[in-house]
């Protein structure tokens, strides 16, 4: 499969840069190869990579599919190439080689410009389709005023934030349910505005994303027009607009569009001329049964600084709030991402992930990446030991103190014994045994010397500690289910 460069993309034919001649039949060759990987590859995995995908041409034995952005091409090129050359391949013999590039399909032009209707325009910048979201089909009936809306306002979606690629759990299932029923009806009544609101990191924009992409896709691509952005693009383009004096341009092209997105509206507070814009614009898209989606840190009662007015209109449609991680739903996510990594991640790493970093969801995932990439680029395996040695820097920031009377508390609760137990001079073995794997961990995860320890185990000597500590490790390096237990205690107690 041909690499291409990384840069900006060309082909010249004809004498034109830039642009290569469609062919129907191709058309139709990539119609039954989408059918036959959409079942090989199963609906999420073609949604999220190859659904966007087009053909860009036929250049003697190669051709070029085109994908909306170059991180779609990379990593179709990377997981996928191979696959794409020998479908082709099988459908078309003529084929020998599959390029893959940054491109975008030219809206159709109007009526009698034949030449130009049937061309292929590859990006040389960022693969942004001219309303700022990627257009992934051919729009057949789209109309040229209908294609400009949000025109240079709008920012890019990330392709890796569909529906698909949505883990969901308890504290998300709302909000998840909430945002795929304005993608499948917009404006409906109840969910108008649909306010999303959680911590960092929780998924607020991943699901603001998803909706961008659900509704063009359910409309064939030609449908609804959508424009997203941050409150703080809003912020700047509004002003913008005023310096410009194109303030009645700024407002049509809001106003114009079927599904207005803005996110982390907190940013607005303090900012009295925006909201008030961004009042007058809410109102007349709700009036005019226009969607409006909007995300926050905090629910619409809790964002001081906010008028009045706004306030209520925010909260008068759905609020959805995204609650903090459970240790299940991050387990779910890490799986699901390490299902697509080209190297095995062990379930204990996973695990461990999930109990160390429980308050960002990026950043679980951006450690689980660098983990996947560590081991991919020295070809090593991961384990326990080479995760906290990659992540040294992360897990240091979630690193907390632990004590010797939290150990004891945790260590008596897993063994059912009384925790009045750590410190008797009870010698039993159901006794014994908890106590010293609790002297084991006191050693392993705090700074106390060994008289300290036995200090706090009843005043015993510390040569008994340096026994407990010694007896426990030779248990576990003979002993994989003894081992297996006590590392979960570690982790628990760490996490």
């Amino acid at each position: 499969m041909a690499a291409g460069n990384d840069g900006a993309e060309h082909v010249m034919t004809n004498g034109t840069e830039g642009e290569v001649a469609a062919d129907p039949r191709l058309d139709a060759q990539w119609d039954r190869i989408r059918n036959r990987l959409q079942t090989e590859l199963g609906e999420g995995e073609y949604r999220s990579w190859l659904r966007q995908a087009c053909v860009g041409g036929l250049d003697g034995e190669e051709l070029t599919l085109l994908l909306p952005t170059h991180f779609l091409r990379d990593w179709v090129r990377g997981q996928h190439g191979s696959r794409l050359s020998a479908a082709w391949q099988a459908e078309n013999p003529a084929v020998r080689r599959v390029d893959v590039r940054v491109g975008t399909i030219t809206p159709p032009p109007p009526a009698g410009d034949a030449a130009t209707a049937t061309s292929t325009t590859l990006a040389t910048g960022n693969g942004n389709a001219p309303n700022g979201i990627p257009t992934f089909a051919r729009p057949a009936a789209r109309s040229a005023d209908a294609a400009g809306r949000g025109s240079d306002i709008a920012a890019s979606l990330d392709p890796r934030f569909t529906f698909a690629n949505f883990v969901v759990g308890k504290p998300n299932e709302f909000a998840y349910a909430c945002a795929r029923r304005v993608a499948e009806q917009p404006a409906c009544h109840g969910f108008n505005p649909l306010f999303l609101y959680g911590g960092v990191g929780l998924g607020k924009t991943h699901l603001m994303h998803a909706i961008a992409w659900d509704l063009p896709a359910r409309a064939g691509g030609a449908g609804a027009s959508v424009a997203y952005m941050s409150a703080e693009k809003f912020m700047y383009r509004f002003i913008g607009a005023i310096r410009t004096q194109a303030t009645m341009e700024f407002k049509e092209q809001l106003r114009g569009v079927d599904v207005l997105m803005i996110d982390d509206l907190q940013f607005l507070i303090g900012k009295d001329g925006t909201q008030e814009e961004f009042f007058h614009t809410f109102n007349a898209l709700v009036d005019a049964g226009k969607q409006i989606v909007v995300s926050a840190d905090k629910s619409p009662s809790d964002l001081s600084g906010i008028e009045d007015r706004l306030r209520t209109r925010l909260g008068c449609g759905m609020v959805a709030d995204l609650h903090a991680t459970t240790f299940e739903l991050r387990m779910s996510i890490l799986e699901a991402k390490a299902l697509a990594a080209v190297v095995a991640v062990p379930g204990k790493v996973l695990e461990f992930l999930a109990h160390k970093i429980t308050t960002n969801v990026r950043e679980l995932e951006g450690a689980l990446n660098r983990l996947i990439a560590h081991a991919n680029l020295f070809n090593r395996k991961i384990t326990l030991e080479t995760t906290q040695e990659v992540l040294h820097d992360i897990l240091k920031a979630h690193d907390r103190r632990v004590t010797i009377d939290e150990i004891q508390r945790k260590v008596a609760e897993h063994y059912n014994i009384r925790l009045t137990d750590m410190a008797s001079p009870r010698r039993a073995r159901n006794v014994a045994r908890p106590r010293q794997v609790a002297m084991f961990l006191a050693k392993q995860l705090t700074s106390r010397s060994l008289p300290e320890i036995g200090r706090k185990f009843g005043n015993r000597d510390h040569t008994t500690v340096m026994h407990a500590v010694s007896r426990i490790g030779e248990l576990m390096a003979h002993d994989a289910s003894f081992a297996d237990d006590v590392d979960l205690l570690r982790r628990m107690l760490e996490a």
